[in-house]
Formats: structure tokens, C-alpha cells, sequence
């Protein structure tokens, strides 16, 4: 660089269309699930509550109460729109809290469900949620238990939003939690990634891909059940849904010290999500998922848990599709079709918000 012109240049000046790390304000990336939620974690929730159960930053909370080992989650829906191709902010609301109890091993049993409607939203849209999540429950077997509703002013809500929160019992024996992934685990996801995300951006933006993508939202329970059984001993289990697979690979990566690395051909993308993402210039890797798992086994259990999985409803797609290493730690790679790696990184945010 001529030198006149770095007497001129001030990097403190330039901007980007990224949102920048260091922010003053909350963005939407800091909802995404990717290095923003993290950041928001670390610097403002983490330092203010400052305890051990928290810092492992697991999807449920494994707590010893009375003698038992209880899995205990919270999560809030605001997902737009309401109803979508599969699914509805209703079976979100169930499905995502029964499932993140499942990343622990528990088997879920009671939900609470908290709303806050916006003033002017129609009774038949929230009839229509409630009945959603109802139906959901009975799927899932758990029983929503108690509540709360609040309405706020028009204008301060975008209709309906429900927060969710889940206790269940951990069976003796079981240890799930991102922090045991080994080298030599298999990486098994649980079926096609991508579903959720496209359905989403489908019906919220208009688009039309040749055929509908419907979400793939489910109940996971009782296929961690099946894996259980098979082998008490599975490391980590994680539902890839804010910043996809990619997000959840890199956080258990980075919690473990290990690294992973994945084979392309083998990631199960249906060919509507692949086609969606390669016209909007999206990476399937980063797209969100509520209805899919994937799982660190040991290699010795590998084969037969597999095989459990597909024999299941919720699993009938399960592939392998890499291995927990040694090598770069922290890090997740992707050996091409090509012969070539590249590194899978930790999203920003989320390339589409808003999405459970």
C-alpha cells in the first residue's frame, strides 16, 4: 500500500453487510443460534447467573432432586408464519422442548406453556395453536401441566409467541452431554437435513420450488429410546435446529476439544432443499431442522444402533455420515466429492430468522 495512502486509510472506518461481532445493540443475528448467540451467552447471560449446570451449555439442564435425575428445558417460539407446510408454531412449541430433553437421554413427561398474544389476533388462530399443541402432547406422550397468558398492546407482538418449558427422568447409567464426544465416535444424523428451513422460507417469502417442502417437526423421544437400548454408552445427541447442522457440530466440537470430520455424499439432502438452497445461494450445512438428531456413538455400537434407528419412524432415513477426530480440534471439516476439505465454521447467525 503507497504510504500517503495508509496515512489515509482508517480500518476502524470500513463496514460490512455482516453484522459486526461487537455489537451495542441486539440484531437478529444474536437469535440465530451461530457465534452471536454464543457471544450473547458468554459475555451477558453466563457472567450474570454464574453456575457449572449453565456453563455446559447442553440443550436440557441434568439436575439431581430428590434422589432423581431430572432433564429440565425452557425454550420461546416465534416463529413466522404461524402455520406452515407440516407443522405450526403449536407442534414447535411441544415437539422442541420434548426434544431438547431427549438430547439428554430423559424421557420427557411434563411441559408448561406460556403464551403472549398481541391484542387483535384473531381467537381462532389461538384455538387453532392450542389445539396444535394438544394434539402434539398426545403424540409425544407428556402432558402439558400448567401456564400463563399475557396480552400485550397491538403493535408490540407479532401475533402469537409460547414458551415452552420440559422436565424428565434421566435413566440411571445414561451420560449425554457434548463434553463426551471421543475420537473414533460415529457422526450419525437421524434423516434429511434442511426440511424445516425451507419450509419456512417457502411460504414466507412465496417461492415455489417444483414441489412443497413440508417441515419435517417430530417428537424424538422415542427414538432415543431405541438408541438407548441398543447402547446406554452414546456420548452426545443434539437436534440440529438454529444454525442447523453445522452449529451443532461445532458446538460439541468445541466443547469436547475434538474435531469432526464429515463426508459430503454421504449428508442426506432431499434433492427440494439441495435445488432451494443452491438458487438462493444457501449452504443446506447451516439450514434449520426440527425433527432430526444427530449422535456420537462408539464405533463398537456404531452398526447396531444405526440399525435401530432406520427401523424407526423418526429414523428410517439415519445415516453415517463421519467420525469424531483427533485432528483439529474444535473444528468441523467436509471431505468433498472433489477430493478436497473445507472448514465447516461456526454461522454468525441465522440465514433465515425467525424460524422456530
Amino acid at each position: 500500500m503507497p504510504e500517503q495512502l495508509a496515512d489515509t486509510v482508517d480500518p476502524a472506518n470500513w463496514t460490512c453487510p455482516a453484522p459486526l461481532r461487537d455489537q451495542p445493540v441486539v440484531v437478529m443475528g444474536h437469535g440465530g443460534g451461530g457465534a452471536l448467540s454464543a457471544e450473547l451467552m458468554e459475555h451477558v447471560f453466563a457472567p450474570a447467573y454464574g453456575n457449572a449446570i449453565l456453563t455446559a451449555l447442553a440443550d436440557s439442564a441434568v439436575l439431581e432432586l430428590g434422589g432423581a435425575r431430572l432433564a429440565f428445558s425452557t425454550d420461546s417460539y416465534v416463529v413466522r408464519p404461524l402455520f406452515f407446510p407440516g407443522g405450526s408454531l403449536g407442534d414447535l412449541a411441544v415437539n422442541g422442548t420434548v426434544n431438547d430433553l431427549a438430547m439428554s437421554g430423559a424421557r420427557p413427561a411434563y411441559l408448561s406453556a406460556a403464551f403472549v398474544l398481541e391484542e387483535g389476533v384473531e381467537l381462532t388462530v389461538v384455538g387453532r395453536i392450542a389445539r396444535a399443541m394438544g394434539a402434539a402432547a398426545e403424540a409425544a406422550g407428556v402432558t402439558i401441566a400448567t401456564g400463563d397468558t399475557k396480552v400485550v398492546e397491538s403493535g408490540h407482538g407479532d401475533g402469537v409467541y409460547v414458551t415452552t418449558a420440559g422436565v424428565g427422568l434421566v435413566p440411571d447409567g445414561v451420560d449425554i452431554r457434548p463434553q463426551r464426544a471421543r475420537p473414533g465416535d460415529a457422526v450419525i444424523v437421524s434423516g434429511p437435513i434442511g426440511l424445516h428451513g425451507v419450509a419456512i422460507m417457502s411460504v414466507r417469502e412465496g417461492l415455489e420450488f417444483g414441489v412443497e417442502v413440508a417441515s419435517d417437526t417430530a417428537p424424538l423421544a422415542d427414538l432415543v429410546v431405541a438408541m438407548l437400548t441398543v447402547t446406554p454408552d452414546i456420548h452426545v445427541l443434539r437436534d440440529p435446529t438454529r444454525g442447523g447442522l453445522a452449529a451443532s457440530l461445532n458446538e460439541i466440537a468445541r466443547a469436547s476439544g475434538t474435531g469432526v470430520r464429515l463426508r459430503e455424499r454421504a449428508i442426506p439432502v432431499p434433492d427440494a432443499v439441495a435445488n432451494a438452497c443452491g438458487f438462493l445461494g444457501l449452504d443446506p450445512l447451516y439450514v434449520a431442522n426440527e425433527g432430526r438428531l444427530v449422535a456420537f456413538v462408539p464405533p463398537s455400537a456404531a452398526e447396531e444402533v444405526l440399525a435401530a434407528m432406520r427401523a424407526h419412524p423418526q429414523g428410517g432415513g439415519a445415516t453415517l455420515i463421519g467420525e469424531c477426530v483427533a485432528e483439529h480440534p474444535g473444528m468441523v471439516v467436509v471431505c468433498t466429492g472433489l477430493g478436497g476439505t473445507r472448514v465447516v465454521d461456526l454461522p454468525l447467525g441465522e440465514q433465515l430468522p425467525r424460524i422456530c
